[in-house]
């Protein structure tokens, strides 16, 4: 009988043990924070403006470079934009509340009258001089969300947001 409870008691401690074991890959659960929401809820609308303004450059630009660099923006901001919704909805389900960026950052770069630029002329040249600070605000939260967030895959965004925004950025000042 005591060979019984004590084989009965080696079982369910094993049971306990593999129940209590998980998948610790930090991509299958949220780990997020308030400033990882708070990117998200900023970054989504301010790509979502430079998509505007690129389909803009792709129907007036007139050189090679601003069509080209329209395109790439249409193409990764809106996977970006997919991946951030993505992330989002993960950090809510788990519950997490937005905070702030602070600084002001969403602002910075946003609100170009679009209608200006379906007038400008030189096209070209008024298209890369609002991109710019478009493209500097986004890198400052991206910062900001290196500096401050917690989820993984909102970080890794971050650093490749701005990787190419900065390499636009040179690219933009050369052509001006």
């Amino acid at each position: 009988m005591k060979m019984h409870t004590t084989l009965a008691a080696l079982v369910a401690a094993g049971a306990l043990t593999v129940a209590g074991c998980g998948d610790d890959d930090p991509g299958d659960s949220a780990a997020g924070n308030g400033t990882d929401r708070a990117f998200v809820a900023e970054m989504i609308p301010h790509h979502l403006d430079a998509i505007e303004m690129a389909k803009i450059a792709q129907e007036r630009g007139q050189s090679p470079f601003v069509k080209e660099l329209a395109e790439d923006i249409i193409r990764t901001q809106g996977e970006e934009v997919a991946e951030l919704r993505a992330e989002d909805e993960e950090l809510a389900d788990a519950g997490v509340k937005k905070g702030t960026l602070g600084g002001g950052h969403g602002a910075m770069g946003m609100g170009e009258d679009t209608a200006a630029l379906e007038r400008a002329d030189p096209f070209d040249r008024a298209f890369l001089e609002m991109m710019l600070p478009h493209h500097s605000s986004a890198v400052a939260m991206a910062k900001t969300e290196l500096a401050e967030g917690e989820d993984p895959e909102l970080r890794a965004l971050a650093q490749e947001i701005i990787d190419a925004q900065e390499r636009e950025i040179r690219a933009m000042r050369e052509q001006l």
